[in-house]
Protein backbone atom coordinates (compact mmCIF):
# COMPACT_ATOMS: atom_id res chain seq x y z
CA UNK A 1 0.00 0.00 0.00
CA UNK A 2 1.10 3.81 -0.92
CA UNK A 3 2.30 6.00 2.23
CA UNK A 4 -0.13 8.24 3.27
CA UNK A 5 2.37 11.54 3.89
CA UNK A 6 0.82 13.60 7.13
CA UNK A 7 0.88 17.48 6.58
CA UNK A 8 1.47 20.25 8.42
CA UNK A 9 0.82 23.83 8.46
CA UNK A 10 4.54 24.07 7.62
CA UNK A 11 4.78 21.30 4.90
CA UNK A 12 1.22 21.89 3.70
CA UNK A 13 1.93 24.12 0.64
CA UNK A 14 5.23 22.36 -0.79
CA UNK A 15 3.03 19.31 -0.71
CA UNK A 16 0.37 20.30 -3.22
CA UNK A 17 2.56 22.84 -5.15
CA UNK A 18 2.94 19.95 -8.06
CA UNK A 19 1.38 16.63 -9.08
CA UNK A 20 -2.03 15.19 -8.54
CA UNK A 21 -2.02 15.48 -4.56
CA UNK A 22 -5.60 14.70 -2.24
CA UNK A 23 -5.57 15.65 1.32
CA UNK A 24 -7.81 14.37 3.46
CA UNK A 25 -8.73 17.24 6.68
CA UNK A 26 -9.24 15.17 9.78
CA UNK A 27 -9.78 15.16 13.86
CA UNK A 28 -8.67 12.32 15.40
CA UNK A 29 -11.91 12.43 17.64
CA UNK A 30 -14.51 13.11 13.99
CA UNK A 31 -16.04 9.50 13.71
CA UNK A 32 -17.15 10.01 10.01
CA UNK A 33 -13.50 10.67 9.79
CA UNK A 34 -12.54 7.41 10.69
CA UNK A 35 -15.49 5.80 8.93
CA UNK A 36 -13.40 7.14 5.67
CA UNK A 37 -10.30 6.09 6.82
CA UNK A 38 -10.56 2.38 5.05
CA UNK A 39 -11.68 4.27 1.75
CA UNK A 40 -9.39 6.45 1.91
CA UNK A 41 -6.34 4.18 2.54
CA UNK A 42 -7.21 1.65 0.00
CA UNK A 43 -7.45 4.48 -2.87
CA UNK A 44 -4.33 5.42 -1.85
CA UNK A 45 -3.10 1.63 -3.12
CA UNK A 46 -4.67 1.81 -6.12
CA UNK A 47 -3.44 5.31 -7.18
CA UNK A 48 0.01 5.00 -5.96
CA UNK A 49 2.24 6.72 -8.45
CA UNK A 50 -0.51 8.48 -10.04
CA UNK A 51 -2.29 10.24 -6.90
CA UNK A 52 -0.69 11.76 -3.70
CA UNK A 53 -2.48 10.78 -0.85
CA UNK A 54 -2.18 13.20 2.33
CA UNK A 55 -3.19 13.59 5.65
CA UNK A 56 -3.96 17.04 7.96
CA UNK A 57 -4.65 17.16 11.30
CA UNK A 58 -7.51 20.41 11.81
CA UNK A 59 -6.36 20.57 15.49
CA UNK A 60 -2.61 20.68 14.80
CA UNK A 61 -2.75 22.76 11.71
CA UNK A 62 -5.57 25.36 12.51
CA UNK A 63 -4.21 27.73 10.27
CA UNK A 64 -3.66 25.82 7.34
CA UNK A 65 -7.41 24.46 7.87
CA UNK A 66 -8.95 28.27 8.51
CA UNK A 67 -7.03 29.12 5.41
CA UNK A 68 -8.82 26.31 2.88
CA UNK A 69 -12.06 27.40 4.70
CA UNK A 70 -12.92 23.96 6.04
CA UNK A 71 -15.60 24.37 8.55
CA UNK A 72 -16.46 20.89 8.55
CA UNK A 73 -14.58 17.69 8.31
CA UNK A 74 -14.01 15.19 6.73
CA UNK A 75 -12.64 17.79 3.74
CA UNK A 76 -10.99 16.44 0.98
CA UNK A 77 -9.30 19.18 -0.71
CA UNK A 78 -7.86 17.79 -4.47
CA UNK A 79 -4.89 19.60 -5.84
CA UNK A 80 -3.10 19.53 -9.17
CA UNK A 81 0.09 21.25 -9.36
CA UNK A 82 -0.80 23.59 -6.59
CA UNK A 83 -4.07 24.47 -7.74
CA UNK A 84 -7.18 23.10 -5.84
CA UNK A 85 -9.58 21.30 -8.57
CA UNK A 86 -12.33 19.99 -6.37
CA UNK A 87 -13.12 19.65 -2.82
CA UNK A 88 -15.61 17.21 -0.71
CA UNK A 89 -17.22 17.90 2.43
CA UNK A 90 -17.95 14.95 4.43
CA UNK A 91 -17.48 11.27 4.72
CA UNK A 92 -17.93 9.40 1.34
CA UNK A 93 -17.36 5.79 -0.19
CA UNK A 94 -14.70 4.58 -2.35
CA UNK A 95 -16.32 4.70 -5.39
CA UNK A 96 -17.45 8.41 -5.07
CA UNK A 97 -14.14 9.06 -4.22
CA UNK A 98 -12.37 6.92 -7.28
CA UNK A 99 -14.57 9.33 -9.16
CA UNK A 100 -12.93 12.60 -7.63
CA UNK A 101 -9.70 10.79 -8.18
CA UNK A 102 -9.85 9.93 -11.71
CA UNK A 103 -11.89 13.34 -12.62
CA UNK A 104 -7.94 15.11 -10.81
CA UNK A 105 -6.15 13.03 -13.62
Amino acid sequence: MSDIRVLTDDTFAGAVASGAVVVDFYADWCRPCKMMAPAFEEAAGEYEGKVEFAKLNIDDSRDTALANQVMSIPTLLFYKDGELKDRVTGAIDKGTLKSHLDALL
